[in-house]
């Protein structure tokens, strides 16, 4: 009797640690959060006409990340995404140029709490590199040139994962993204600074 109670003790406590095992998010995991994200601009720019600067119009995508755990605690995320397309308007004018970028994001983050956590914030820092392409000029001018370089700056990330079973998290997180670039078009260049708050909301997988 003695031995069967011992045996069946080490059985729960092994069927308990790996059940702990699975659910944990540890030192080398992979895992990728797939999601809805909105880019909204909080832009600023050159005085373009009379005392009017560039508006940006937000977008939302197709959100995607990828991660691996360094430590239990430490990560590294990339972000990505469909391109994002965004109106540019100029008060008085309406809009004249559209433009697309897409933000390929790398960061470091920090999981508070326990591996095994239900709940579990994070945080991150770390660079961006945005890509614009497809720029074109449209209303007062259509038909001309415009171009907006890449650019390069930091960004600044909170989210957290909630567990709904061994695999499958829901997801919540913002970015705020340093975007600074220069505007050319036939009328001259215009110093932009876009500087976004990205949300994405979605779902996390691990491997």
């Amino acid at each position: 009797m003695n031995k069967l109670l011992l045996a069946a003790a080490v059985s729960t406590a092994l069927t308990a640690g790996l059940t702990a095992s699975a659910l944990a998010v540890q030192a080398g995991d992979f895992f990728a959060r797939v999601g809805v994200a909105n880019v909204a601009p909080n832009e600023s720019s050159d005085v373009v006409a009379d005392t009017a600067e560039l508006s940006i119009a937000g977008d939302t995508q197709l959100g995607l990340t990828l991660s691996y755990m360094l430590t239990d605690n430490w990560a590294v995320e990339l972000l990505a995404a469909t391109p994002f397309t965004h109106d540019v308007s100029v008060a008085g004018l309406g809009q004249v140029a559209e433009v697309t970028h897409l933000p390929p994001t790398l960061l470091a983050q920090y999981y508070f709490g326990d591996a095994s956590t239900e709940f579990r914030p994070y945080v991150g820092a770390g660079v961006n590199y945005t890509v614009f392409f497809e720029e074109e000029g449209v209303g007062a001018l259509d038909g001309t040139e415009v171009k907006v370089d890449n650019s390069f700056g930091y960004a600044l990330q909170a989210g957290f994962d909630y567990k709904l079973n061994d695999q499958w998290s829901a997801n919540a997180a913002v970015w705020y993204i340093n975007i600074e670039t220069d505007v050319h078009t036939a009328v001259g260049t215009v110093d932009t600074k876009i500087n976004p708050t990205v949300a994405m909301l979605g779902l996390k997988y691990q491997f």
